[in-house]
C-alpha cells in the first residue's frame, strides 16, 4: 500500500529544499515572499499599471481587484479547509507566515492571477516566468505542501480567466 498523500508530499517538499535550497536561491524565495505578502507587491503593480496607461485604466483597475480577490478567497478557503503547514521535522521552514494555514496558497493564487491579467494588458505572456518561481519559492521556504500551490494556482489561473472574459467582452461592447 503506498504511503498516505502527506508523507509523499512531505517527501517531494524535502526532495525540493535539497536540492535547490541553497543560500542564494533562499534568499531569493524569500523576498519574492515578501512581495507577494498578502498580494501587496501585484496590487502595487496593477495600481502602477493604472497609472501609467490611463486609457486602459479601468482594465488596470479590475485586473487588480481580480487580484485581490483570488488573494481573499485564498485565505477564505484556508479558513475552511485548516490545513496547517509543513511541520515535519525533515522539511526546513526558512520564512516566517501570518499564519499556520496553508491550504491553498495565497502567494501561488494572486501571483498566478496577476501574471494572467496584467500579463494581458502588456501583450505579453508572462505566466510562464512568473509563477513557476513563486509556486517553487513557497517549497523551497518549506511554508507550503506541494497540493497547496498547485490548487492556489488553479485558483489565481480561474479568476483570473473569468476576469480576462470579462474585459474581452466589455472591450467588445464598447465599454472598455
Amino acid at each position: 500500500m503506498p504511503p498516505p498523500l502527506k508523507d509523499q508530499e512531505t517527501a517531494l517538499l524535502v526532495a525540493v529544499q535539497r536540492r535547490i535550497a541553497v543560500p542564494r536561491v533562499v534568499s531569493l524565495a524569500r523576498g519574492m515572499s515578501y512581495f507577494g505578502e498578502h498580494a501587496v507587491g501585484w496590487l502595487a503593480l496593477g495600481a502602477l499599471g493604472a497609472l501609467l496607461d490611463r486609457r486602459r485604466r479601468r482594465q488596470w483597475l479590475a485586473s487588480a481587484a481580480a487580484v485581490a480577490t483570488a488573494h481573499g478567497t485564498s485565505i477564505g478557503l484556508k479558513r475552511v479547509v485548516r490545513r496547517h503547514r509543513p511541520t515535519d521535522p525533515s522539511v526546513a521552514v526558512l520564512a516566517g507566515t501570518p499564519s499556520r494555514l496553508s491550504f491553498p496558497s495565497s502567494h501561488a493564487a494572486s501571483t498566478t492571477a496577476a501574471a494572467m491579467l496584467y500579463g494581458g494588458l502588456l501583450g505579453r505572456r508572462i505566466s510562464p516566468l512568473l509563477v513557476p518561481p513563486m509556486l517553487l519559492s513557497r517549497l523551497v521556504l518549506g511554508v507550503h505542501y506541494p497540493s497547496d500551490v498547485l490548487v492556489g494556482s488553479a485558483l489565481g489561473a480561474a479568476i483570473g480567466a473569468g476576469m480576462r472574459r470579462r474585459l474581452r467582452r466589455n472591450a467588445h461592447q464598447g465599454g472598455g
